[in-house]
């Protein structure tokens, strides 16, 4: 039985990737405000590791980029329906200490939207040798499933939510029952952390953990909380803190838990966006969280991550151009492990 094991976000990391947005992407309307984050990101992640780039065309992505050091930044000419780079890209794991890519079948979160580009991204990385030379791919199509769906702590515990892994729209001809022997079978887990409760207005992903929960540590959770009765998140994430109280690490103690706040209330239209400071990226030695606007509850926010990462710089970027597509700044990066990008 070969041993498996599927990394912390917060283990050394080989690099991260972004799918670049382009005028045929849902961006579209606000492409300009759009590539300015984009551009925010890389230039944050580009300081501090390697950037894998997929685009339509590295020449104008350089344009907007401008005039920085390139020597971190790689870039692969890849069609994509869009730029949700955590739920297209490959989940990396070490089968026998060798890096493997897993790649899944991405739906647009239950064919919601189109993905048969984004489908397609991971194996031509693979085809076009993105990665080091001992990485194996693992094609896993028969099975759908999204990073942001998943958080490990990389000793064998998996934190997701039933809303999306259990929805109808993925795997439904599989039981919870067969879905977790599935998961622990493919991801080397000794357990599953199931919660049953916590959503987001707006939220296209059926409530993604990434936007709910997240694992800092093996130790400690940092989560979002409601404390504003009116508000209609108010008994789901309260019902949500509950779970995560009773939760207990492998070694059966409680879970150190850390409240990010609500996060300003931002709308497109009439519609509620989903915005929540849950969905950063750790990085080797920073963490970067989405800012909305607010100096009161971001610097709040920022002052709570840093309790979960003493030893990381919290890194501000402003993502509200990026909640007004229903997503933020985790869901558009998918971190590789070390020895993994070239």
């Amino acid at each position: 039985m070969n041993d498996i094991k599927l990394p912390a976000e917060w283990e050394k990391q080989s690099g991260v990737q972004l799918t670049w947005p382009h005028e045929l992407t849902d961006w579209n309307y606000i492409l300009d405000d759009a590539i300015h984050c984009f551009v925010d990101i890389a230039k944050e992640i580009a300081k501090r590791e390697k950037l894998l780039i997929v685009c339509p065309s590295e020449k104008e992505v350089k344009s907007q980029l401008g005039e920085i050091d390139y020597s971190n930044i790689t870039f692969k000419e890849i069609p994509s329906n869009d730029t949700w780079a955590r739920d297209h890209g490959a989940i990396s794991v070490f089968v026998d200490g060798k890096p493997t890519l897993l790649d899944f079948t991405f739906n647009g979160w239950g064919m919601k939207f189109a993905a048969n580009l984004d489908n397609l991204i991971t194996r031509q990385l693979y085809i076009e040798e993105a990665f080091q030379e001992n990485v194996k791919y693992s094609s896993q199509l028969q099975f759908v499933l999204e990073g942001g769906s998943i958080e490990s702590d990389g000793q064998g515990t998996l934190l997701t939510t039933e809303e999306c892994l259990l929805s109808n729209n993925r795997n439904d001809h599989l039981s919870k029952e067969e879905i977790e022997a599935y998961l622990k079978k493919t991801f080397g887990l000794k357990r599953i952390l199931w919660l049953k409760n916590g959503y987001l207005a707006g939220d296209d992903t059926d409530s993604h953990v990434d936007t709910l929960a997240r694992l800092c540590n093996e130790e400690t959770i940092a989560y979002v909380s409601c404390d504003n009765p009116e508000d209609e998140h108010y008994e789901a994430l309260k019902a949500m803190e509950a779970e995560l109280k009773e939760f207990r690490r492998i070694d059966g103690k409680p879970y150190k838990l850390i409240a990010l706040p609500m996060a300003p209330t931002c709308y497109e239209e009439d519609d509620r966006l989903p915005a929540t400071y849950a969905n950063f990226l750790i990085l080797n030695d920073a963490v970067l969280m989405p800012t909305y606007g607010s100096p009161q509850k971001d610097g709040l926010a920022i002052e709570q991550l840093g309790k979960a990462f003493p030893d990381r710089e919290i890194v501000g970027i402003d993502c509200r151009t990026l909640i007004r597509q229903h997503g933020s700044l985790h869901c558009v990066t998918m971190q590789y492990p070390s020895n993994i990008l070239k």
